[in-house]
């Protein structure tokens, strides 16, 4: 009878008990994913301390997520080309130099390329601990398990990571959260020193043969999107020079960059790897996805800070509830998804049934004088529903061939990570604005010299007024538009499960035009009869 061996890692030294070794690298993972080029949270406070625009600081950080998923493709690489002592230390070693560059320089270039360079080092630095410990994890490596882990691990820290920031620049400054990750990468690189040593399970496979050129057009492509839909709004959209030359950038590089892997042999990303239903389908759902969900980013830090009142801290303390509803929702997949088997369609129809709950809420309770605790359901729902969506959707993922199924890793976190939540954001600027403009315009109509309160109340708090009026209005019509949308696409999703459905809508017409010739021919015979 054939008996596994027990699980152990040989990379790190025989003095540490094996028990011990996989929570070494469940730790370092952690510190990966707490480090960075920027901390977004802490937006507001850099962009003042280093005389940037909100928008600058934003773009930094999510050119940081282009680097971390273009190192996607290239990650099993990397496993074979370094040993796990070498990548640890070098990726903390990058990490450590990025943090102290992003604290100190003025350059917006200068910023956007030290975070794109974080984002590699912190991609690579990541898989070089799971990879480690994924027989830990799930010792029949069944992706299933594996991708709830990976979910909820990356969807957690997130926002733990954002609690941590916010905390520490109001006890002290930002600029400690850098020097917090650097002693964290130190610490990294000292116990990798001591404990770990040059092992390999195989010879070394040296990077060649990698498309080097692919990966600097892709992300071209991806920075020159990011950059529109990050400025459009402070440019005037296509009024301006400067969104016209982003835009003539990334479709010249995405042009290029599909010309050549046409004939290209071994291309960063392959052009089948975008013909593959499950790549493209969760590329274009994710787009709906993040339209749906973009009022958490923008509409929620509008209400909060604007209409309630909250503070920096009453505002990230609700991503306690968001982890929370992470913390439900990769149970609820685990059980019912992993261990059950559920299929793919009705987890997406959960997902999206729980993101449509999430706006219906919203829709019913915004209002001036809200508590807190009412915020609660919706933002817990909201949760559950993005790590179920996020964990289907990478779960699909396995339907690729294994040759393009890095590639597919890649293609989705151009949009999960990179510009998805830019893109729900732009989105519902726009129709913001434009609402916006209705309402103040439909409820200001009558505020003239003949009415009693234009006359009574001074003009600047009854334009404030106005101006809140308007915002609480547009907000919720804009809920309800949304509401609306998630409806629809669960209407699809329920058509596309149910076994009623029709073959058809409608007949062709080559099948219509048969029918009644058909009949004509009939009644010909009838009336010669």
């Amino acid at each position: 009878m054939h008996h596994s061996a027990p699980f152990t890692i040989p990379e790190i030294r025989g003095f540490i008990p094996d028990k011990i070794k996989p929570w070494i690298l469940f730790v370092f993972f952690i510190i990966y994913q707490f480090s960075g080029g920027i901390y977004m949270v802490a937006v507001s406070e850099m962009s003042g301390s280093l005389a940037l625009m909100h928008e600058d600081i934003l773009m930094a950080g999510y050119t940081s997520l282009v680097g971390l998923g273009l190192t996607f493709t290239i990650m099993l690489r990397l496993k074979f080309c370094f040993s796990t002592r070498t990548s640890l230390i070098t990726t903390a070693s990058g990490l450590i130099i990025c943090n102290l560059i992003a604290m100190h320089t003025h350059s917006v270039p200068v910023l956007v390329a030290v975070c794109f360079v974080a984002g590699i080092f912190r991609m690579w630095g990541t898989f070089t601990c799971n990879s480690n410990i994924q027989l830990w994890v799930t010792p029949k490596r069944d992706m299933a398990v594996w991708f709830v882990y990976i979910q909820v691990c990356i969807q957690g820290f997130i926002y733990l990571a954002g609690l941590t920031t916010i905390y520490i620049s109001f006890l002290t400054k930002w600029e400690y959260m850098h020097w917090f990750i650097i002693g964290a990468l130190l610490s990294l690189i000292l116990i990798t020193l001591v404990a770990f040593r040059h092992y390999r399970h195989m010879p070394k496979l040296p990077l060649f043969g990698i498309d080097w050129m692919g990966a600097l057009l892709w992300g071209t492509t991806i920075i020159c999107a990011i950059f529109i839909l990050n400025y459009g709004d402070y440019y005037d959209w296509y009024q301006s020079t400067e969104i016209w030359m982003g835009t003539i950038f990334g479709i010249s590089a995405l042009v290029l960059n599909l010309w050549r892997a046409s004939f290209v042999r071994h291309p960063y990303i392959a052009n089948n790897t975008w013909l593959f239903r499950p790549v493209w389908l969760t590329f274009l759902l994710f787009i709906v996805v993040e339209i749906l969900i973009s009022p958490s980013g923008y509409f929620e830090r509008i209400y909060t800070e604007v209409i309630l009142g909250y503070d920096a801290l009453h505002l990230v303390s609700l991503n306690w509830v968001v982890v929370i509803g992470t913390m439900i929702g990769a149970f609820f997949s685990y059980r019912v998804f992993t261990l059950r088997k559920w299929k793919y369609k009705t987890m997406t129809l959960i997902g999206f049934s729980l993101l449509v709950g999430y706006l219906l809420v919203m829709y019913f309770i915004i209002d001036y004088n809200l508590p807190k605790e009412m915020l609660f359901l919706p933002i817990l729902l909201r949760g559950m529903a993005y790590i179920i969506i996020a964990i289907t959707f990478i779960a699909a993922l396995t339907k690729v061939p294994f040759s393009n199924f890095w590639q597919s890793l890649t293609v989705q976190s151009f949009i999960s990570a990179s510009c998805g939540a830019l893109v729900g954001e732009a989105f519902l600027k726009q129709v913001f604005k434009i609402t916006m403009r209705k309402n103040e315009m439909l409820l200001g109509a009558n505020l003239d010299n003949v009415n009693p309160l234009a006359t009574h109340i001074p003009l600047d708090v009854l334009f404030g007024k106005l101006h809140q009026q308007a915002m609480i209005v547009s907000m919720k019509e804009i809920y309800g538009w949304l509401c609306i949308l998630g409806i629809l696409c669960l209407l699809a999703f329920l058509m596309r499960e149910s076994s009623l459905r029709p073959k058809s809508f409608h007949p062709k017409f080559s099948t219509l035009r048969r029918t009644v010739k058909h009949e004509l021919k009939i009644d010909k015979i009838l009336k010669g009869d």
